[in-house]
């Protein structure tokens, strides 16, 4: 049995909202720029909404200015173009974030290409994730940056490790592979339909779940002492009714194999909008370094 601890992404992410309030205001101190941060909410998604205020209330907590638009469900793709435009000429925002998903018919790529690179604080827009894939510096995806750090907080140097990413999304299991490319770790992208899947999750010494089913890595699919990121966020029914919150990892079963885990919830989730807040501040003093 192997001793099993937990990496506490809430705690990492409470450290790092205050010193990005103290590194805010000296910005503000040195530059009489305040920065701006604009989402944008299209209809009425529940956990959309509840997730945008989260991420308006802490971004006034940061000292940063909290811009919120929320249009109607009915609204055009060409309304939300229109606003997107808007933004992007606007000096006092820094960084724009349109919140997904977004209702159908709107083309949401569409929307993310629009957006100013250098005010994708996302990550998301096409010349961020060409600039990332060769190693330029690029405003990059909140959740991987968050995995990256929390797994450097644990590892120090990442070099040399064997990293495998269960998970072949734009928004976290492609980006996570170029991030852990830039730490020199040996990077292996699966996903669902990778052939003897467990024995490739075996062979890694770092293991992130990423690809959105409930518990579909088994225990017996790491290898022990290997530090396991489990991204997945994935709402089950409880036996006695109601529901939980579960990750991609059967975190149980993990228990007494890995070496280090991440709990879901408390893990990833809270770095992602700690993570959406440095991107602010670093578009921010971009834009002010280049007069903008």
């Amino acid at each position: 049995m192997v001793e099993t601890r937990l990496i506490d992404g809430k705690a990492f992410a409470e450290r790092m909202r205050l010193r990005l309030a103290d590194e805010v205001a000296a910005f503000v101190t040195d530059t009489g720029v305040t920065p701006g941060l604009a989402v944008v909410l299209v209809g009425e998604d529940p956990a959309s909404a509840v997730y945008v205020r989260n991420k308006g209330r802490q971004t006034v907590e940061a000292g940063m200015n909290s811009i919120e638009h929320k249009l109607p469900a009915t609204a055009t793709q060409a309304d939300v173009l229109a606003l997107v435009r808007q933004l992007n000429d606007d000096p006092a925002v820094h960084g724009i974030l349109v919140q997904l998903p977004l209702p159908v018919p709107i083309d949401a790529q569409a929307v993310l290409a629009t957006i100013d690179p250098a005010k994708d604080v996302d990550g998301f827009h096409v010349v961020n994730v060409g600039r990332l894939s060769v190693g330029l510096d690029a405003l990059v995806p909140c959740t991987p940056l968050g995995c990256v750090m929390l797994l450097k907080d644990a590892l120090g140097s990442l070099a040399g490790l064997e990293a495998v990413v269960v998970g072949r999304s734009n928004i976290v299991g492609k980006p996570l592979a170029q991030l852990l490319l830039r730490e020199d770790c040996t990077v292996t992208i699966a996903h669902s339909r990778t052939r003897d899947l467990p024995d490739v999750c075996r062979r890694a010494d770092i293991l992130i779940g990423a690809v959105g089913r409930p518990e579909m890595i088994r225990g017996d699919w790491i290898k022990p002492g290997a530090t396991v990121i489990d991204v997945g966020i994935n709402r089950v029914e409880k036996a006695g009714g109601g529901t939980r919150l579960v990750g991609d990892v059967a975190f149980d079963e993990a228990q007494g194999i890995a070496g280090r885990i991440t709990p879901v919830p408390g893990g990833v989730g809270p770095m992602t909008i700690a993570c959406l807040l440095q991107n602010t501040l670093t578009a921010a003093r971009r834009q002010v370094a280049a007069g903008g």
